[in-house]
């Protein structure tokens, strides 16, 4: 499938719609990930007994070498991930109470919709109650059930898809990670990035969320505004419509 940048592109193919969470289900500009990027640094402070400034740089080093800084402090340092998880997604979750109304778009979409993250079910669970989308989803792979494996490495992908039976060729990803993107494209997936007008300038380029003009090759789509985006999408009539 060629680049396509109008989000006007007949997804009548799709049966499975698969969407990252964090900075996808719900804007980049909420803010709502700060808190977690802030309770990751501290983690990596507490656990290293580094001062805030050096945890920092070897949280987003672990970042982009590993694809989770979990992943990284995992490998590097032995670290127990329920420790992680837990720390770093009790977080406050108001932000949420500012995003739109996610749900009519999303019923839109026919076949089944899963949430595939490299955080914690807790976190999504939580995140997606906050939206009140929870009931809209049939199922929730998180890092545990990819056997901590970030999503930019093919093996995640391997394990979303023998957990839930989705078959690539009629599904589509949905992400803010274009690195993450990469196994899905290769697999058949239609591949969607979702982009926010956030300043991203103080994160590592290697692996920031994508912003303004990003459109990386093995991307189909873009979309600015995810709501928006569903809404106007070509898709199959629903069975009860």
């Amino acid at each position: 499938m060629a680049a396509a940048s109008k989000p006007d592109l007949d997804l009548s193919h799709v049966e499975s719609w698969v969407f990252d969470l964090d900075n996808t289900l719900y804007p980049a500009a909420c803010n709502l990930f700060a808190g977690i990027d802030g309770k990751i640094g501290a983690y990596v402070a507490r656990t290293l007994s580094l001062p805030q400034d050096e945890a920092r740089l070897v949280q987003k080093r672990l970042y982009v070498q590993y694809g989770t800084t979990l992943n990284g402090l995992m490998t590097e340092h032995g670290i127990a991930p329920d420790d992680f998880l837990d720390f770093v997604h009790d977080i406050d979750l108001s932000p949420l109470d500012r995003v739109s109304d996610l749900a009519p778009a999303l019923l839109r979409l026919p076949g089944k919709r899963f949430i595939f993250t490299n955080g914690s079910h807790s976190h999504a669970e939580r995140v997606m109650d906050r939206l009140k989308i929870d009931h809209l989803f049939d199922d929730i792979v998180d890092i545990r059930a990819s056997n901590f494996t970030p999503k930019h490495i093919g093996a995640s992908y391997d394990h979303f898809l023998a957990r839930t039976g989705v078959e690539p060729r009629s599904a589509a990803m949905f992400e803010d990670l274009a690195r993450n993107l990469e196994p899905a494209h290769a697999l058949g997936f239609t591949t969607i990035l979702v982009r926010s007008a956030k300043d991203w300038s103080h994160e590592p380029a290697a692996a920031r969320p994508a912003g303004p003009g990003d459109h990386p090759p093995h991307v189909h789509l873009v979309a600015d505004d995810l709501e928006q985006f569903l809404g106007t999408l070509k898709v199959k009539p629903r069975p009860e419509a």
